[in-house]
């Protein structure tokens, strides 16, 4: 009706009760070892060895314990830490972030998991020709009365069977491989160190790029250097067992066998004395 006028309430935020159900008791008595957040997709920010630093796109996953009076924990909280942190997120403020997650949801312990993937230029043996390897890395760390961080990469390796190139009148088979390192450390450690101490552990080393020549140098080296997935393994395990820096390291073993309906397989892991 023309003169009549209408008010609007004003929306006031204050004004609004919202039940925070997270907080509400559970009566169920059972504590839970990790609640949390999976398979974020976030920029974070790599110590590089020869760039100085590398950017990529990591998946995180964040948990926390909830105690058993507690019906649930807060799930945006975890991607605020994140957004806060933005793309500073590296191996050096890994337990920093840890600590806030403890704080900000007000639990006993924190986990987290970052996987991302890790590119080095790498130039073939003889032409030079560069491309970029792809490396599967992850940073793993939990803190509780105390913390815990470790580095877990997945490097390709190209091996040749000892058995076969021994019992053939010429040839043998090779295959690539694929070895999963996990270390735990002192003080930093580089990635790049890493890798290169599992691609000489091998055959011979995976290339993004090669040439004739390139071919026939990985080839005969791989001939000249014959290795079993227990070689590989025992090889990479005299390495780190004297390097003085890590405390504990597991590394693992797979051949995607060229000739066997099967894979071969080997692992050790061991705890240092520090």
């Amino acid at each position: 009706m023309k003169g009549l006028r209408t008010e609007k309430k004003a929306f006031n935020l204050e004004d609004v009760i919202m039940e925070d159900i997270q907080n509400h008791k559970d009566y169920r008595n059972i504590d839970i070892d990790q609640v949390g957040v999976k398979g974020i997709r976030y920029p974070i920010t790599v110590l590089d060895k020869d760039m100085g630093e590398q950017q990529t796109v990591a998946k995180i996953n964040m948990y926390v314990s909830l105690p058993r009076y507690y019906k649930g924990t807060h799930m945006s909280r975890f991607v605020e830490i994140l957004n806060e942190h933005s793309r500073r997120i590296s191996l050096q403020n890994f337990s920093e972030i840890l600590e806030e997650m403890k704080q900000r949801l007000d639990a006993e312990s924190a986990h987290m998991e970052i996987t991302f993937p890790y590119f080095i230029k790498k130039a073939a043996p003889v032409t030079g020709a560069e491309g970029l390897m792809e490396y599967k890395c992850t940073f793993k760390g939990s803190l509780n009365k105390g913390s815990d961080l470790a580095i877990i990469i997945h490097v390709p390796i190209s091996t040749l069977c000892p058995c076969s190139k021994e019992i053939s009148d010429y040839g043998a088979h090779n295959q690539r491989g694929e070895v999963r390192l996990q270390v735990r450390f002192k003080k930093f450690v580089w990635i790049e160190d890493l890798i290169m101490l599992v691609e000489q552990s091998a055959s011979s080393d995976v290339y993004s790029v090669l040439k004739r020549e390139d071919e026939k140098y990985v080839t005969e080296k791989a001939f000249d250097n014959p290795v079993f997935v227990e070689d590989v393994v025992r090889e990479i395990a005299i390495k780190l067992n004297d390097d003085p820096n890590i405390t504990w390291f597991a590394v693992e073993t797979e051949n995607f066998e060229s000739i066997h309906n099967h894979n071969a397989y080997a692992y050790i892991e061991k705890h240092k004395s520090t």
